[in-house]
């Protein structure tokens, strides 16, 4: 599948949050995240409103302490169509 939008994810103990370049979104769940990253988006501006956007979360495994890595399988990669 190929997307519009690549984007890291990371959970920080509270928070699922997606870091861009350019943008940064952020929510308990993931979905608020979804929610917080579609508003972020119609703020940006980057794509026509009422598109639909493909958007890639690769997780940041250098977030997880080396040792640990091999157990953090619950950790995931996710795509996501978000509705502007």
């Amino acid at each position: 599948m190929k997307a519009d939008l690549e984007v890291s994810l990371i959970h920080d103990g509270t928070y699922w949050i997606v870091r861009h370049p350019t943008l940064e979104a952020r929510g308990r769940t993931l979905s608020e995240l979804d929610q917080d990253l579609t508003q972020r988006l119609r703020e940006k501006g980057d794509f026509p409103a009422s598109s639909q956007v493909t958007v890639f979360m690769g997780f940041d495994y250098d977030t997880i302490p080396t040792w640990i890595r091999q157990y953090a399988y619950h950790y995931f990669n996710r795509y996501v169509l978000l509705r502007l």
